[in-house]
């Protein structure tokens, strides 16, 4: 199926992947933990994303207990007819010209958000940053959300300080709605509809 911003395909293995420019979302897989773990290990990640912040153990407990299952939950509703509620998809960045991880991008509900409040969450990796990677990355979610499932409406969060990924969210034509408290920080909040 075509996308806007990529193709959506399934390997003969049947993995997951959204096909950008200059990378490939793809569902997570056990064999990305430690470059996850890696990536959260960053100072700016560490900063931006504490919440990312976690032993490799405890990484790798939650990939093969919910974020592997979470994938196969939502990737089901999208097979079932697009309705996919309050599932989650976790999905990696890896760059086309290497195979490498560098980042991921990830939607699921937020908590802390009004409904309807699916929400764009990702991060790159300090090596790929101002190349383009990460907007091409939410570019490719939006396209693929709006295109296959029930989301009309989508979020993203950026705390105030953190300029790259306003500038990222600016870009993917999100609009700002306001500020939100997240964990006691400031941060702003854009919506992007459906067209």
């Amino acid at each position: 199926m075509a996308l806007s911003n990529g193709k959506q395909s399934e390997t003969k293995n049947d993995i997951f992947t959204i096909e950008c420019k200059d990378i490939l979302l793809r569902e997570y897989l056990i064999e990305d933990v430690d470059s996850l773990y890696e990536l959260t290990q960053q100072a700016e990640i560490k900063e931006f994303l504490p919440d990312w912040n976690a032993s490799r153990e405890k990484r790798l407990y939650w990939m093969q207990n919910y974020e592997i299952v979470d994938n196969k939950r939502f990737l089901q509703a999208v097979a079932d007819g697009g309705q996919v509620g309050d599932t989650y998809l976790r999905l990696a960045i890896i760059l086309k010209e290497t195979g490498e991880y560098i980042g991921w991008c990830c939607s699921g509900t937020k908590e802390e958000l009004p409904p309807p409040n699916r929400e764009i969450v990702y991060a790159i990796s300090n090596r790929h940053t101002n190349k383009g990677y990460t907007t091409q990355a939410v570019e490719g979610m939006i396209a693929y959300l709006f295109e296959n499932t029930d989301v009309k409406v989508l979020n993203a969060t950026a705390l105030v300080r953190n300029i790259s990924s306003n500038r990222v969210i600016q870009k993917c034509g999100f609009e700002f709605v306001g500020t939100v408290e997240i964990d006691h920080e400031t941060n702003n909040h854009y919506k992007i509809s459906k067209r």
